[in-house]
């Protein structure tokens, strides 16, 4: 049994601009367009949960920077 890779940031991003592209294109149904717009949803958060992280981590190397340069 393979493990199931976890989506990029980009691929996240990338499928978000299609879901974005398909809903607003008006050609998608309604249930169709419910089950894009949960997903959307989910990509969203995973996206912004990394984007935290990453501001994060980015806080911490600055501030372990600034400790050094002070020694």
């Amino acid at each position: 049994m393979s493990k199931k890779k976890e989506n990029s940031f980009e691929d996240s991003l990338n499928r978000l601009q299609e879901i974005s592209e398909a809903l607003e294109s008006g050609e998608v149904g309604l249930e169709e367009s419910i089950k894009l717009y949960e997903e959307g949803i989910s990509l969203a958060k995973l996206c912004f949960s990394t984007l935290k992280d990453a501001e994060l981590k980015v806080s911490e190397l600055k501030k372990q920077l600034e400790d050094n340069i002070k020694q």
